[in-house]
């Protein structure tokens, strides 16, 4: 039998609650380890069983139009217009949202956004349109028969808000394609 000395005893000691310890920590980590995973895992979990709630139909440079936000105006669009159809009002929407930017460039405010729009088409078209008399007086002759017995001058104020308006969807239509050239549209819908 081999004589340990006292000093051997209290190292072989040490290094056995030092091996205790280190057991006891890396069961610690180990504890971690599992109770992060199991976080995890209940998390993804959760995560994958999600559902989808709304999806994208366009896409208008960073701005995403949702089926939810095509189907609202889509209602609101077929109780004016029976026979409309979805891509017609996705093309609505999608104009809409370019002339609100182009108005918010312009610090354009109003209450509705319909306001807007019109004071934007007003500021950017409207106001540079010009009808001569000559114009009207042509437009009154080709149409005549239209008017009846209708002199020119009762009937003149008429003539002019027509060609005006006339010549606004004309220039707001080539805006709209130019303002559709500049932006990035994607469409997503399904027919």
């Amino acid at each position: 039998m081999k004589c340990t000395s006292l000093s051997d005893m209290r190292s072989k000691s040490r290094y056995q609650v030092s091996g205790i310890r280190c057991q006891y920590k890396a069961s610690k980590i180990l504890l971690f380890f599992i109770l992060l995973f199991t976080v995890h895992c209940s998390l993804f979990t959760v995560h994958c069983s999600a559902e989808v709630i709304d999806r994208v139909v366009a896409f208008v440079d960073d701005r995403a139009i949702t089926m939810s936000e095509l189907e609202n105006s889509y209602k609101d669009t077929v109780k004016l217009m029976p026979d409309i159809k979805k891509e017609e009002v996705l093309n609505t929407v999608i104009n809409r949202i370019l002339l609100l930017r182009e108005a918010k460039k312009l610090r354009i405010e109003a209450p509705a956004k319909d306001a807007i729009i019109q004071e934007y088409i007003e500021l950017k078209l409207k106001t540079i349109i010009k009808i001569t008399e000559e114009d009207l007086k042509e437009f009154y002759e080709k149409n005549r028969n239209e008017f009846g017995n209708v002199e020119f001058d009762d009937v003149r104020d008429k003539i002019e808000n027509y060609l005006i308006e006339k010549e606004v969807n004309r220039r707001l239509e080539k805006h709209i394609e130019e303002l559709r050239s500049k932006a990035y549209i994607k469409i997503q819908l399904e027919k």
